[in-house]
């Protein structure tokens, strides 16, 4: 029972300290992409793509957005891997959908990338690919962001109150922020399935 209370505690002090102006930073230009017709590509890894999948759904039905994460496709996925490395899956992936200025590619992530360390490479990569091609980039990302955060347009960093709960408090706030991102008022075009039943019973 006590550490179901500690984690929960921590859970609320995580909610208070996220900074409001990043997520709405997050929102505006999500909404600016949908309206010049962009798309939002979402990257993630392990956990993170789990994540990713999710918001892709999210963004298509409820936002009406075009989304895809490259995760989804597992068989592309798994080949480039194979046949090209780990390292270059996701930028591929990218030149192959012709990844352009009025384009988004969002990150969900732990540690957000860090090449000199070797962590999450392929994010790194992709993320240097989507600078070049000058697409936006966005990100719910925990620690310090990595390299997400150093060159995302806005980024919501999930702030860290017990170093050894990093990873789970981080990927159950993506879930968070990202329903929260989703269900803006500025951002969500369709209503979801039960509130719109309970408003149709009233």
């Amino acid at each position: 029972m006590k550490y179901v209370k500690q984690f929960l505690a921590e859970s609320a002090e995580i909610a208070a300290k996220l900074d409001t102006r990043d997520i709405a930073g997050i929102v505006r230009r999500l909404v600016a992409a949908r309206r010049r017709g962009g798309r939002v590509f979402v990257l993630g890894v392990g956990g993170s793509a789990a994540a990713a999948s999710h918001f892709v759904n999210d963004l298509r039905k409820l936002a009406a957005i075009d989304a895809r994460a490259p995760t989804d496709n597992v068989a592309e996925l798994t080949a480039r891997i194979n046949d090209e490395g780990w390292e270059s899956c996701f930028e591929n992936w990218l030149k192959t959908s012709r990844l352009g200025k009025s384009d988004v590619v969002f990150v969900f992530s732990v540690g957000g990338g860090d090449r000199a360390r070797n962590i999450s490479p392929n994010l790194v990569r992709a993320l240097q690919y989507a600078k070049a091609r000058k697409a936006v980039i966005l990100g719910i990302v925990g620690r310090d962001g990595g390299y997400t955060a150093k060159v995302a347009a806005a980024r919501a960093i999930i702030p860290v109150v017990n170093k050894d709960r990093i990873t789970p408090h981080t990927e159950s706030f993506h879930a968070l922020v990202a329903h929260l991102i989703i269900s803006h008022p500025r951002l969500q075009s369709s209503a979801t399935k039960w509130e719109r039943e309970m408003r149709t019973a009233k």
